[in-house]
């Protein structure tokens, strides 16, 4: 490093399970839990040439669902446990993330990615079902 600090995103996550809702048992939600940390302590180790550090700035959480069948449950039960889990691994207090999109794509329906990043092009080649995330500093959707 050139004496400038980088930071640890954008950091995407990819993970071939099926997300724990917000109402699964307390064991269900703590396997989950402890599967996203480890899928995140992965791909920061991962990672070299993004050797982060986490500090309180505006974030923003994207949350892409690939079902394997038609998805049961409301698609926001998802949000929160996957939240919760990147406390401490993708930011620091889960309020400095301001921005959440969260969207499922069931099999049946038709969508495209153009130009994919690489862990997003994993996610889309990966057998459902498929749980793919960002967080990212990115903020240029906000108004100047």
């Amino acid at each position: 490093m050139t004496g400038e600090q980088r930071t640890l995103y954008p950091l995407e996550i990819v993970m071939t399970e099926t997300p724990i809702s917000l109402q699964a048992g307390r064991r269900s939600r703590d396997r989950w839990k402890g599967l996203v940390q480890d899928t995140a302590r992965e791909r920061i180790r991962d990672t070299d040439e993004q050797l982060g550090f986490l500090d309180r700035r505006p974030l923003s959480l994207t949350i892409y669902y690939f079902p394997r069948a038609l998805m049961e449950g409301d698609i926001d039960n998802i949000v929160k446990p996957i939240m919760d889990a990147l406390v401490a691994f993708a930011y620091l207090d889960d309020r400095d993330v301001e921005r959440v999109v969260v969207q499922r794509f069931e099999p049946a329906s038709g969508w495209l990615f153009r130009d994919p990043s690489r862990q997003l092009a994993v996610a889309l080649s990966a057998a459902p079902p498929v749980v793919y995330v960002r967080v990212d500093d990115d903020l240029s959707w906000r108004r100047p």
